[in-house]
């Protein structure tokens, strides 16, 4: 401003020369302003876009090959499904997908190994999500299964059988709920352990009907499906497999209840657990894909996109049906409201029935 004042006339020039340079330094000024106003303006929306999730990457994705950080073992179905899964993915972004298997503490030092990543949608996590649903509200995590975490897609579900052995002498849910009410305390329902879904089925059974049943739990499932055929407990819940499917169709178990969407193709008699009025005790075992938090919002789009793809891929359907699970999909809000209703529905559950770790 002070450049237009006095000493630009003070040279002396006609009056005329002098508006006409007081003009060209006013638009000249002008012009430098907005030009500056805008880098500005620009420069802040880069650095609010990333607070809000949305910055694009830098390089193109992938750039490198993923790594999926499996939390269980190596050999079993869930590392199997994984590998599939992997494979798929590798197909359609014409990158390797390298499979990363890190079990130990429910899931736990998988999860806490993602949530120390870096957020460039190159490192993933297979799980079920009890690491965010279960496990935070019964011990201390390295990591915040809230704000350390985030969801991509829904990739499966597997169901729960809720199972009559030699030692159960009904035919039905309702002949057990009426035994239970019969001798409180007297029937003996085992699961593969402390805070596992099987346990969480048992618990809201026992919340919904005002009932007093036994819970036996064990640490896996092997001795728990031997002495389930000696009869050593009155009735079992766990995820279905070809194991138990073959002693229901053969006679020695009873299928008594799923925890399911609905009925399942294999035991199309048998209701879910909603159907015999416990919605809350309706509860399968759901896997999913999970990424570091603060990973750009336009990856996980990306991601989510391209595994929707793959669950719609007729073989790789066909492979989680024939081992009785469920295929997944839909958006990472969606998975993302499911997880926190879990996880709710589980605190208040742990609390109110006083569950702990053994």
């Amino acid at each position: 401003m002070c450049e237009r004042g006095g000493d630009s006339r003070a040279a002396g020039p006609p009056q005329g020369t002098t508006a006409l340079s007081e003009g060209r330094e006013l638009r000249a000024a002008s012009e430098r302003g907005s030009t500056v106003l805008q880098r500005r303006r620009i420069l802040a929306g880069l650095a609010l876009a990333p607070a809000l999730g949305l910055a694009a990457p830098t390089t193109p994705w992938p750039s490198r090959p993923l790594r999926i950080i499996v939390v269980y073992p190596t050999g079993g179905l869930s590392d199997d499904t994984a590998r599939a899964i992997a494979d798929k993915l590798s197909a359609r972004l014409q990158q390797k997908v390298l499979i990363d298997n890190r079990a130990g503490g429910g899931g736990s030092v998988g999860m806490n190994l993602l949530a120390k990543a870096a957020p460039d949608g190159h490192t993933l996590a297979y799980s079920a999500i009890s690491p965010l649903t279960l496990t935070p509200h019964l011990m201390r995590l390295p990591y915040d299964a809230q704000r350390d975490i985030a969801p991509v897609i829904s990739l499966m579900l597997t169901p729960v059988v809720v199972i009559g052995t030699p030692a159960f002498a009904g035919n039905d849910f309702a002949s057990l709920l009426q035994a239970a009410r019969a001798r409180p305390g007297q029937i003996r329902w085992a699961t593969s352990g402390a805070a596992t879904v099987g346990h969480m089925v048992l618990e809201q059974v026992r919340l919904g009907s005002g009932t007093v049943i036994t819970h036996i739990p064990y640490k896996g499932g092997g001795q728990q499906l031997t002495d389930a055929l000696a009869g050593q407990f009155e009735v079992l819940s766990s995820n279905v497999a070809a194991v138990q499917l073959q002693h229901i169709h053969s006679g020695r178990f009873r299928a008594l209840a799923v925890g399911a969407p609905s009925r399942l193709a294999v035991l199309p008699q048998v209701p879910t657990l909603a159907e015999l009025g416990l919605p809350q005790a309706n509860l399968s075992s759901q896997f999913g894909i999970f990424a570091p938090a603060r990973t750009p919002a336009a990856i996980i789009a990306r991601l989510n996109a391209e595994f929707n793809a793959v669950l719609r891929l007729s073989d790789f359907r066909a492979r989680l049906t024939s081992t009785n699970n469920i295929p997944g999909g839909g958006s990472a809000a969606a998975f993302a409201t499911q997880i926190a209703t879990e996880s709710r529905n589980n605190r208040q559950l742990i609390e109110a029935a006083g569950i702990k770790l053994e």
